[in-house]
């Protein structure tokens, strides 16, 4: 038997997290081949890197980058390629 769609006025809206829990569940950082490696002695602190990290993977903590959670960062590379310090380098995962 075919199972009725749903129309577009039906559908949730998309990008809308309701289950907060479930987000932080899902570890998705074991999927990467790169690895951002943060120098705290090369960052200037200016958080380009924690704008731009689509996966909120830089950690902040008192206003300044501590660095990086590996949890959930899938080795994109963006913070690396907007660092302008370059504090951020991107290596080989080590499995």
């Amino acid at each position: 038997m075919a199972r009725k769609l749903k129309g577009w006025q039906e559908l949730p809206c998309g990008a809308i997290i309701s289950d907060l829990q479930a987000v932080k569940e899902n570890k998705t950082g074991a999927w990467r081949s790169l690895r951002p490696v943060w120098n705290n002695e090369k960052c200037r602190q200016c958080l380009l890197c924690w704008i731009y990290c689509p996966d909120s993977a830089i950690l902040i903590q008192d206003g300044k980058v501590v660095g990086i959670d590996y949890d959930y960062c899938k080795g994109c590379g963006i913070c690396a390629g907007i660092c302008p310090a370059k504090a951020i380098e991107m290596e080989k995962e080590k499995k």
